[in-house]
């Protein structure tokens, strides 16, 4: 995943329904920018610098992977989609929707066409009282002041009113709010890590990792499966109840659920493929025997990916161990995942084919698998 950098957004509105077009603004941003932490007041100002109707201005915090310049046009086209025309003037004028970078983390950009901090929003009090709402203790990287300190500085005496409506964060109808446990599974390179990771960062979620990367066992299992499957299996075994038992034992009172990047489930359906016989029926009662009280995922979420992309994703991330993975490898693991998932038809299952998706690089992508998850009709 790309680095998330924490940025805070000025929008206003002065023409037709001004608060439609925040909301709407606000909805835009959350598809093709990023995640909306915070949403500050919103504030009656009277129009700066020229003549015109009141505006309605808002500010918002948001986490996001887009740099700076790929979010400046992101905003750009957010505008133009709300109706906003292109500038005749460089005079002030009324407009839809105007929205400002003001922060990005603390970098400070000086370019023609863009500059971060806003060189002007130190002046501005219709932007300061809204900022102050979210970010009161967040310091000007060139001024080297808080936001509380610039606006008790500030020498613009507009009258700025309180407006007793509250602007909506979209991510609510992404909600996972009926869920305690989710697991996401998928075979080698399907991208569950990058998802539970995606989802517990957007969402507040206590994120639970495999700690696949310190078994010592892997890479010779690669190189000598026969060999080395059942000590791996084991070592699976014993390493992912350790971990399960532990993280799901200890309560976090800031989360609101669990996500996970695997099931442990998924050691019986790897055992299966590569153990003989009757080492894996051993291996199952092993299994049985240990995991018979660990707590079970209320969602459990398959993504499903073909084998060409498989590959491409276990190229792209290097792993050396990884290299000599064989198609048919692949499909084997998929295949005893289906199987295992209809055997079960207990379970709240999602299988969600992501074959002509990325929804690491798309937010698109991204929001169309959320909404995917989010669904009420589970697959038996």
């Amino acid at each position: 995943m790309r680095p998330i950098k924490t940025i805070y957004i000025a929008l206003g509105s002065n023409k037709g329904n001004k608060l439609e077009y925040l909301q709407s603004a606000i909805n835009a941003i959350f598809e093709s920018i990023g995640a909306i932490k915070k949403i500050s007041k919103v504030y009656n100002t009277p129009a700066f610098g020229f003549e015109g109707d009141d505006f309605y201005n808002v500010c918002v915090s948001v986490e996001t992977e887009l740099k700076p310049k790929k979010l400046l046009k992101a905003l750009q086209t957010i505008e133009i989609k709300l109706g906003r025309a292109q500038k005749a003037t460089q005079q002030y004028q009324s407009r839809e929707i105007d929205l400002d970078i003001l922060f990005y983390e603390d970098e400070i950009i000086e370019e023609k066409n863009l500059i971060i901090p806003h060189p002007e929003l130190q002046k501005r009090k219709f932007v300061l009282q809204p900022l102050m709402d979210i970010a009161k203790n967040v310091t000007h990287p060139v001024l080297n002041k808080t936001i509380e300190a610039l606006l008790a500085d500030c020498a613009d005496n507009s009258n700025i009113e309180h407006v007793n409506i509250w602007l909506k964060k979209p991510k609510q109808s992404y909600s996972f709010g009926n869920h305690n446990y989710i697991a996401i599974e998928g075979n080698i390179g399907a991208g569950k890590t990058s998802l539970a990771k995606k989802i517990a960062q957007d969402f507040n979620a206590k994120l639970i990792l495999e700690r696949f990367a310190d078994n010592a066992f892997l890479p010779k299992f690669y190189k000598e499966p026969e060999r080395y499957a059942f000590t791996l299996e084991m070592s699976f075994l014993a390493d992912r109840y350790q971990q399960i038992s532990d993280d799901l034992s200890q309560l976090d009172l800031f989360k609101d659920f669990m996500v996970s990047d695997y099931d442990v489930y998924k050691s019986l359906i790897f055992s299966k493929i590569t153990l003989p016989e009757d080492e894996f029926r051993l291996y199952r009662k092993l299994f049985h025997q240990v995991y018979k009280d660990i707590a079970k995922p209320d969602l459990y979420v398959y993504l499903y990916q073909n084998t060409e992309r498989l590959q491409a994703n276990i190229k792209k991330r290097g792993r050396n161990y990884e290299k000599g993975i064989k198609d048919d490898y692949l499909e084997k693991i998929n295949a005893g995942y289906l199987e295992f998932l209809k055997g079960h038809p207990e379970m709240n299952v999602k299988i969600i084919d992501i074959s002509d998706k990325d929804f690491v690089k798309s937010r698109e992508d991204y929001l169309w698998l959320l909404g995917e998850v989010n669904d009420n009709n589970a697959v038996d």
